[in-house]
C-alpha cells in the first residue's frame, strides 16, 4: 500500500505560524495524511559565526527549537480532537525556505504562515512564504494569523479563481476536492478585464455586451465541466464579472474559508513562476490562500 504524502508545515513560534500549524493539522485530518512539522535552528557554519557569540547561544537555539516543535505538536493535536493524527516533528539546520522547499518535493501540500519572527528568520532577506509559493512543486497554503479569531474556525464557501487558461485547471480540481472534504459550497469566480469589447453605443446601450458576457459565462462553464460528476455532493455557485481579478477575488475572500488560485494566469509570461494575481492576493487576503501550480 502506497503511503500518503504528508502535509508539511513550518513553525517559528509566531502567532501566524501556529495558526498555520492548526490549519495544516485539520487539512491532514481531512485527507487522512501524516503531518510533518519543521522548525529551524541556528548552527555554526550554516549562517556564519556571529562575532562574540557565547558558546551557550547554540545550545539555547537548539533547546528553543525543540520547545517550538513541542508546542506546535500540542496545537496540532488540539486542532483535531478525537482524531489520531500522525504527527512528525523535525528540527532542521538549513534556511526555513530551503528546508520547506526540499520537503515540498514529496509533500501533498506545504503550509506556511505569512509572518515571521525570531533571530533566524529576521536574518533572511525576502519572505519565506513568497519563496515557497514561488518555487514549490506542490500546492502551497499561505495562512495569515487573524488577531480576532482562529483561522480554523472560518466559515463560508471555498472560492476559486477561474480565468479559462490551462494554469487554472489544477486549481479548479483542487477547489472541488477542498469543498468536498469540508462539505461546503464552492464559488467559482471568473473576473475578466482583459478582453476586447465590441463597444458600439446605440441609444446609450453597449452593443455586443451581452455577447461578451455569454462568451465569458460559457468559458467558465467549460472550465468547470466534468468536475460535477466527480464531486456530486459539491454545490457550485458561479460568478462572472467584469472586474480586475485581484480586486474581485479579494472581496470574495472576505467571507470565505479558503481561496484557491493557480500559480499564474493566462496573461503570465512563461518564465513567471508566480503570477501577479496570486502574488498580490498572498499579501492581502484574510482567509487561507491555496496556490496550486
Amino acid at each position: 500500500m502506497t503511503a500518503r504524502r504528508p502535509i508539511v508545515v513550518g513553525t517559528d513560534g509566531s502567532p501566524s505560524s501556529l495558526q498555520a500549524v492548526a490549519w495544516a493539522a485539520q487539512e491532514a485530518a481531512l485527507r487522512n495524511s501524516p503531518l510533518s512539522v519543521i522548525a529551524t535552528t541556528f548552527v555554526p557554519g550554516a549562517y556564519g559565526v556571529p562575532i562574540g557569540m557565547p558558546e551557550s547561544f547554540f545550545d539555547d537555539e537548539e533547546r528553543n527549537g525543540k520547545n517550538r516543535l513541542a508546542a506546535a505538536a500540542e496545537i496540532a493535536a488540539r486542532a483535531v480532537p478525537g482524531h489520531s493524527l500522525d504527527i512528525h516533528t523535525t528540527l532542521c539546520t538549513g534556511t526555513p525556505a530551503g528546508e520547506l522547499l526540499e520537503r515540498s518535493k514529496s509533500a501533498a501540500m506545504v503550509v506556511v504562515g505569512s509572518n515571521r519572527q525570531g533571530i533566524i528568520e529576521r536574518g533572511f532577506l525576502g519572505s519565506v512564504s513568497a519563496a515557497v509559493a514561488t518555487h514549490a512543486p506542490c500546492p502551497v497554503a499561505v495562512i495569515h494569523g487573524l488577531p480576532d479569531s482562529e483561522v480554523t474556525r472560518l466559515e463560508g464557501p471555498v472560492v476559486v479563481g477561474v480565468d479559462g487558461s490551462a494554469h487554472s485547471e489544477p486549481a479548479i480540481s483542487m477547489a472541488f476536492e477542498e469543498s468536498d472534504l469540508r462539505q461546503c459550497e464552492l464559488v467559482a469566480v471568473h473576473a475578466w478585464s482583459d478582453v476586447d469589447l465590441p463597444v458600439h453605443y446605440e441609444g446609450g446601450s453597449v452593443s455586443g455586451w451581452k455577447q461578451v458576457v455569454t462568451q465569458e459565462t460559457a468559458l467558465l462553464s467549460e472550465s468547470l465541466a466534468g468536475r460535477a460528476e466527480d464531486f456530486p455532493d459539491v454545490k457550485v455557485r458561479t460568478m462572472v464579472v467584469m472586474d480586475r481579478p485581484v480586486r474581485n477575488l479579494r472581496e470574495q475572500a472576505d467571507n470565505a474559508r479558503l481561496l484557491v488560485v493557480g500559480s499564474r494566469g493566462r496573461g503570465g509570461f512563461t518564465s513567471m513562476l508566480l503570477g501577479s494575481t496570486s502574488r498580490a492576493l498572498m499579501h492581502s487576503v484574510r482567509c487561507p490562500l491555496l496556490i496550486v501550480r
